[in-house]
């Protein structure tokens, strides 16, 4: 059964583990998004009661 022999397997197995801990987290890490986020103030605004009759 040709598919429980390791050998030709475990090189990608590597690479690809490689690929996903070294090279993608310094390109996920490195990307900036479009527009910053802006703060928003620290004042609560007013707010004002709503005065609809509900009979």
């Amino acid at each position: 059964m040709p598919q429980l022999n390791p050998s030709p397997w475990f090189a990608t197995i590597i690479f690809t583990w490689l690929v996903f801990l070294v090279i993608l987290p310094s390109k996920v890490m490195a990307h900036e998004f479009p527009n910053e986020p802006t703060l928003l103030s620290a004042k609560m605004p007013k707010t004002e009661p709503w005065t609809w009759p509900w009979n």
